[in-house]
């Protein structure tokens, strides 16, 4: 290791960097296309999150209005369900079937798209990551970021083939803001940073964190420097004056609702007293510390009152603040990805933290060789990636952006290790320092090995008198018999009726998604209660059909919560005689029933 490391900043996009990512994009996606096949081919979405993604993408092209994003088939007893996801991310998914449609038909435009777009994504975030480590490390380690990329397994799952929904656009705007850190131009710095945070919030408000983080380290560089106040002045300006047009452009001038779940006028207001006193105290300099840190206080604090006065619930529970107790016990509650890291089995625990983890020692060594411009970036860097990481210790999902961000450290030092066994005389140390390596890169190989020998827990309670049939759900292999039966709306497990939804014209009871609660609930309530309790709230809805895949995760839940159940019994095959059998030919594992007058 060098002991000084002194700044490199480079072109932009120079073609040997495009060349080298081009390159193990190549590789990746290759891969990616090899390992997904199965789901390719069987048109397999692998969330219900990119159904509902490019459900919503079908209304558009179909001549929704963009400023209108209500799922009109689920719940449309009550009106429909208005989703809190912005447009922005259905643009590039929208360009491409449009396009594609005329050469190879709706079905076969939507799959390309829910290939090519991801792939497009993986190849922006490479780009992106990759570019931080060229113009501050070195050509090998921008190549060694893209393959350290290419095998952490928090990332790809989020960028691989099918995989359509917003994680992958959250992760390049946030990159975006990082690769803002090392602009020469202070001003156009903060212009990029706040401008990329901005389309982050507006693509998903779960950024607000990492935002916060970085502006505060934009902050401490006012403060260590009155000459750099323009990197938070301009980044803060960015932010408010973007966040603003983005709403215009993607939610319009008549939404005037305040919402927890998505950015809405408060959170412009916000953003907007921010800027106007933070440019206010910049124009006051050179002015006392104290004043400094007060006008900090003030924009923070304001902005805090502002919510605290207009929506002190979303302070308290965000979204989910107006969760139904039920749908939170029993839904919210089980959604892992949400739930604190301490609740994740090791072995993911493992790939969500060890890489970020070493990123961050990583990022502090290369703070501590280096100096003047690049130690304070570093130290930057160090700063951003510890609060990102400490965010995914409360929320798992979130680790996701902390393995993104730690790519570039991590490049750096796995080269720095490589050339110490270069060194090594003999083969045994050679070979231990390399299944090291390994194991840090691979974290879930040891984690997994550590738990293998403990016995797995079963997840439900079945009587012997009532097994639960093992089955597996393919909705889209049971699509001709939906499409026969006349249009009506099915209750089905919330995780399986965007698909009934996808393969069918038919209305669902509810999907998981937060703001269509109330019909969760009923649903919720439903599986839980008894068969004629059930009876009784599916014909005052007017539900024409009943779906079950027994051997879902859902059903298993409601199972083991209510062994005697409506969902239980319906996942033993025991329905209730008021149910016809609707026959599904094939090993589907989906189980349909016609509502009946008896």
């Amino acid at each position: 290791m060098n002991s000084v490391l002194t700044e490199r900043r480079r072109g932009a996009f120079p073609p040997e960097l495009l060349v080298r990512v081009g390159l193990a994009w190549a590789l990746v996606s290759g891969m990616l296309i090899a390992i997904t096949w199965p789901a390719i081919a069987g048109h397999h979405y692998s969330d219900p999150d990119d159904i509902m993604r490019l459900l919503q993408v079908r209304d558009l092209l179909a001549g929704q209005s963009w400023f209108d994003v209500t799922q009109s088939r689920v719940d449309a007893a009550g009106g429909g369900v208005a989703m809190h996801w912005s447009r922005l991310v259905d643009v590039p998914l929208a360009l491409v079937i449009f396009l594609l449609t005329p050469l190879v038909g709706a079905s076969g435009a939507e799959l390309a798209a829910s290939v090519i777009v991801p792939l497009v994504t993986l190849a922006l975030v490479m780009l992106l990551a990759a570019r931080i480590a060229w113009r501050v490390l070195g050509e090998e380690e921008a190549t060694l970021t893209s393959l350290v990329l290419a095998i952490s397994i928090p990332v790809l799952f989020q960028l691989a083939p099918m995989r359509i929904d917003h994680h992958g656009w959250q992760f390049v705007c946030g990159l975006a803001a990082m690769n803002g850190l090392m602009a020469r131009d202070a001003r156009l710095g903060g212009f990029a940073i706040g401008a990329s945070l901005a389309a982050w919030l507006s693509i998903s408000i779960e950024g607000l964190p990492v935002t916060a983080i970085i502006f505060a380290v934009l902050a401490l560089r006012w403060l260590r420097s009155r000459a750099e106040r323009t990197w938070l002045v301009a980044a803060m300006q960015s932010l408010a004056v973007t966040s603003i047009a983005l709403f215009l452009a993607s939610r319009g001038i008549g939404l005037t609702a305040t919402y927890c779940d998505a950015i809405s006028p408060l959170h412009l207001a916000m953003f907007a007293w921010g800027a106007l006193v933070l440019t206010l105290t910049a124009r006051a300099e050179p002015a006392p510390r104290g004043m400094v840190v007060a006008g900090f206080a003030l924009a923070g604090g304001g902005a805090l009152a502002m919510l605290l006065v207009a929506a002190p619930f979303c302070a308290t529970g965000g979204g989910f603040s107006a969760l139904d107790p039920l749908v939170a016990r029993h839904w919210h509650a089980n959604i892992l990805e949400g739930r604190p890291m301490w609740d994740q089995v090791i072995a993911m625990a493992a790939q969500y933290l060890v890489g970020p983890l070493i990123g961050l020692i990583s990022a502090i060594s290369l703070a501590t060789h280096s100096r003047d411009w690049l130690r304070r970036f570093w130290s930057d860097y160090a700063l951003i990636l510890a609060g990102a990481l400490i965010v995914s210790l409360f929320v798992a999902r979130a680790g996701a952006f902390a393995c993104v961000l730690a790519a570039p450290p991590l490049a750096w030092q796995v080269r720095s290790w490589l050339r110490t066994i270069r060194l090594m005389d003999r083969p045994a140390p050679r070979m231990a320092a390399m299944i090291a390596i390994a194991c840090a890169l691979l974290p879930a190989i040891p984690a997994m090995l550590l738990t293998s020998a403990i016995p797995a827990r079963a997840s439900i309670a079945a009587t012997a008198d009532k097994p639960i049939r093992a089955t597996q759900c393919r909705v889209r292999d049971a699509a001709h018999v939906l499409q026969q039966l006349p249009r009506g709306e099915i209750y089905a497990p919330l995780d399986i009726a965007p698909g009934l939804l996808l393969e069918s014209d038919h209305n669902v009871v509810a999907t998981g998604h937060h703001r269509g609660h109330e019909a969760m609930r009923a649903l919720i309530a439903t599986a839980l209660g008894s068969s004629e309790q059930a009876r009784a709230t599916l014909r005052a809805r007017g539900t024409t059909y009943v779906a079950m895949c027994p051997n879902s995760a859902e059903a298993r839940t409601y199972a083991e919560i209510s062994p005697e159940g409506f969902a239980a019994r319906l996942a033993t095959g025991d329905a209730p005689a008021w149910l016809e059998t609707v026959e599904v030919p094939g090993d589907t594992g989906l189980d349909l029933y016609r509502v009946t007058g008896t």
